[in-house]
């Protein structure tokens, strides 16, 4: 096991090494940082420009290979990600919003897995009963609303509760707003902040582990060995769990190992929508700000939680099934 997971992670260094130093390329070649000076009127004289440019080793002018070795010895050597085009350090901004899209991201992806997957389990075992169709309509109902419009949703009935009761009981903006030291006081300001964004991020969440589950063990119910432990005296309730559960996991567990990268690399339209300064939503201002140090380091650390899935994924499955040899 050991040696398989040293040899795993070799392979996605090199493989994440290859991603981000195209990344870099591709974003250098596609995004001007120039014309974020061009475009104002009147715009600085070149000099100041290309000295601004220069300082964030973001200049056009300078060949695009002289830009990508500083950038690397920069990171190889002091840990240093370079700077937006405004000479913002890139690092240290990232580094502040991770916690925020994790505080904003855990809760929600917890309770859509735990409650995706035990309504998957439920609707499986009754399948074309009525607790089956109706949770599906549900399901169905949810899956085509769009985030944006849910999470609007969501602020309009909790502003309607907060007038109707008098009293504000949910904040709709931010993660926090208590700047004093007791911490009970802390908790309960940050679950009246944390409580509408974990609703709109979990329902999606958790209709989609709940249809994909359902599809998994009913694929496993009808599996020859499963049908072999009911000959064998089994109830069906008994070969599902001991049978035809564990094997069903297997798909569900990879989907779980990937949702480490949206825990940590946030989401952007919650983020918009109740003005959190999280991590997706620092992406899509980096992008359109031509921040391309900004952009290609959240590209590799995104990387890094995906590649971080993809040997969870690998462990798990084969903790789940025998059959599954690492080597």
């Amino acid at each position: 096991m050991l040696k398989y997971i040293v040899k795993r992670i070799v392979n996605y260094v090199v493989m994440l090494f290859v991603a981000v130093s195209m990344t870099y390329f591709l974003a250098s070649a596609f995004m001007d940082p120039r014309s974020n000076y061009m475009d104002r009127h009147p715009h600085p004289p070149i000099a100041s420009i290309n000295h601004s440019l220069d300082l964030a080793n973001i200049n056009d002018q300078t060949p695009i290979l002289v830009r990508y070795f500083r950038w690397l010895k920069a990171i190889f050597t002091r840990w240093d990600w370079g700077l937006a085009p405004d000479q913002s350090p890139v690092g240290p901004a990232i580094a502040s919003r991770i916690w925020t899209s994790v505080e904003l991201v855990t809760l929600a992806t917890i309770i859509g897995i735990v409650a995706g997957v035990s309504i998957g389990v439920y609707t499986a075992i009754r399948q074309y009963k009525w607790q089956d169709r109706t949770l599906n309509i549900i399901a169905t109902f949810f899956l085509v609303i769009p985030p944006a419009v849910l999470g609007l949703f969501v602020v309009l009935i909790a502003i309607a509760i907060n007038n109707g009761v008098g009293t504000r009981i949910f904040y709709v903006t931010g993660l926090s707003s208590y700047q004093g030291s007791n911490p009970f006081l802390w908790l309960l300001d940050f679950l009246q902040h944390i409580i509408l964004p974990t609703i709109v991020m979990a329902i999606p969440g958790t209709v989609s582990y709940h249809l994909t589950q359902r599809t998994y063990l009913l694929d496993s119910m009808n599996s020859d060995y499963v049908r072999t432990a009911r000959a064998k005296g089994l109830t069906l309730n008994q070969a599902i769990r001991k049978h035809a559960l564990r094997t069903s996991l297997i798909p569900t567990t990879v989907n779980i190992a990937f949702s480490i990268t949206g825990v940590f690399t946030g989401a952007v339209i919650t983020e918009t929508v109740f003005a959190v300064n999280g991590l997706g939503r620092y992406f899509v201002t980096a992008i359109n700000g031509n921040d391309i140090n900004g952009s290609v380091c959240i590209a590799a650390f995104g990387g890094v939680c995906t590649l971080t899935g993809a040997l969870l994924a690998d462990i798990l499955a084969a903790w789940l099934d025998p059959r599954i040899r690492l080597s």
